[in-house]
């Protein structure tokens, strides 16, 4: 995630290094922030956990934000394409209740961090070591109803591992099901309007709603791709009607793709 530097705050916060460790040329390390846990490698920030808080106020919280755009109850079965230290997998359980989450995650230390200090079990969602582009071309189960593709390089934000191309855009939307939610971390909102999702007519097409979502402090950039119709007023009403988020006061935009 390409974010706010640790200073960046308005209130002084301590920050210690909880845990630390050397592979190869990436040190990884899990710092703590308060009551917030936070995983780094190489300095760059990946993922955040706070025991007594789901939201993070981060890009996790717009990760799994469109799923709300969703009837309750629709979205069932989700699909993670890179876990990190498993932020979103609490978004979710907490906020969507769905009834199975996959986890596909390629670096071995994070899903370690995501088990030993993010508080990751075993019941909460089935997690794979594996590539996320061999782990779906092999992939013969059911559909998904929302997938998550936030798949970063380890030692850099600022790149897509997989480009959001024809291929690969079209390998997830065989894996979505007809009315399901593609959500796509870009960093800046250039390259989402230049994803295959949006210039490829015979994948557009599948689409019925896009959005863009971001916020302020960030570079990054979610798109959304809805196979049944939605709405950002839906998306807020949804909000609202959920005590928790409505006063973490989000202050998210979000902008129609089409």
């Amino acid at each position: 995630m390409t974010q706010p530097s640790d200073h960046r705050t308005r209130r002084t916060i301590l920050i210690a290094i909880l845990w630390k460790k050397q592979t190869g040329d990436t040190l990884y390390e899990v710092r703590t922030a308060g009551r917030s846990r936070r995983l780094y490698s190489n300095g760059i920030f990946h993922s955040q956990y706070h025991p007594q808080r789901k939201h993070s106020g981060g890009v996790w919280d717009l990760l799994v934000l469109p799923a709300l755009l969703r009837p309750p109850r629709r979205i069932r079965r989700v699909l993670i394409l890179g876990v990190g230290g498993g932020s979103a997998i609490h978004l979710l359980r907490h906020f969507v209740e769905p009834e199975h989450i996959t986890g596909v995650e390629l670096n071995k230390t994070h899903l370690q961090v995501a088990r030993q200090f993010f508080g990751i079990k075993k019941d909460m969602a089935e997690l794979h070591q594996a590539d996320a582009v061999q782990w779906l071309n092999d992939y013969r189960g059911p559909a998904f109803d929302m997938i998550i593709d936030d798949l970063f390089g380890n030692d850099t934000n600022t790149e897509r591992a997989v480009p959001a191309d024809s291929p690969w855009c079209q390998t997830l939307l065989k894996n979505l099901n007809r009315n399901g939610i593609l959500v796509m971390n870009f960093i800046g909102a250039k390259a989402v309007r230049e994803s295959a999702c949006v210039t490829d007519p015979a994948i557009a097409q599948h689409f019925k709603a896009n959005f863009q979502l971001d916020l302020p402090a960030y570079e990054n950039v979610i798109g959304v791709f809805c196979g049944a119709p939605a709405s950002s007023k839906t998306l807020r009403q949804r909000i609202r009607d959920i005590p928790e988020l409505e006063r973490a006061g989000l202050a998210f935009r979000i902008r129609s793709l089409s």
